[in-house]
């Protein structure tokens, strides 16, 4: 009978190559409880503090490429990390998380582990972290070339004019015009208007067609 496979080594798995062993660390050290949990719309990873005689607690997205998934972990630990020296009053993405994050993002890049796209993305990115893990609009396009294929889905900015998409559940969205640095799009079912992100990840669903009474 095979040996079932322990938690800990069902990571490797989620995460870059030669970056298991330094993550295990980082998460026995501190007595991290990680939760690999399903995909969320609204968030890649989550930290809450331990009390009492409560661990620490992360969870990151599942469905996340080994690149985003490492990143995402870092920016959790770099809650962590803010915790344990400055306690729980702090901004939660102020200028003491930034230096956790960015400390540690360091650390990892100096071990080469992220390819060259991405690595170069996150130096310049150090200088101002985002407070959304991949948030950075310039780095969420380059980490979706390592995703995996997804046929019929794009990202708002690549679908052309009037083109009909889904962001989840059954609304139907009309692109329109960019307006500044986002895109204003008319829900078809309310004809109320939206505005999304350029980088936002959508189900082409068709092409707008006007009805013959205009």
């Amino acid at each position: 009978m095979a040996k079932k496979e322990s938690p800990m080594e069902h990571l490797r798995g989620f995460l870059p190559e030669g970056s298991f062993e330094e993550v295990l660390q980082f998460l026995h050290n501190y007595k991290v409880h990680l939760t690999i949990t399903r995909a969320r719309q609204t968030i890649l990873g989550d930290y809450r503090n331990g009390h009492g005689n409560r661990h620490h607690r992360i969870s990151v997205n599942g469905n996340l490429n080994p690149y985003a998934f490492l990143i995402t972990l870092l920016h959790e630990l770099g809650h962590l990390l803010a915790y344990e020296k400055y306690g729980n009053g702090i901004a939660p993405h102020g200028d003491r998380w930034k230096k956790e994050f960015g400390m540690l993002l360091s650390r990892f890049l100096s071990r080469e582990i992220f390819p060259g796209d991405i690595q170069q993305e996150l130096l310049r990115s150090l200088k101002s972290p985002a407070a959304s893990s991949c948030a950075e609009e310039g780095l969420l396009r380059i980490l979706r070339k390592y995703d995996p294929h997804k046929p019929g889905f794009f990202l708002v900015e690549e679908l052309p004019l009037n083109s009909l998409f889904r962001l989840k559940g059954d609304r139907i969205y009309c692109r329109g015009q960019k307006v500044r640095k986002r895109y204003l799009c008319r829900e078809t079912a309310s004809g109320k208007m939206f505005l999304f992100s350029p980088v936002a990840e959508v189900q082409l669903v068709g092409e707008w067609k006007e009805s013959p009474g205009g």
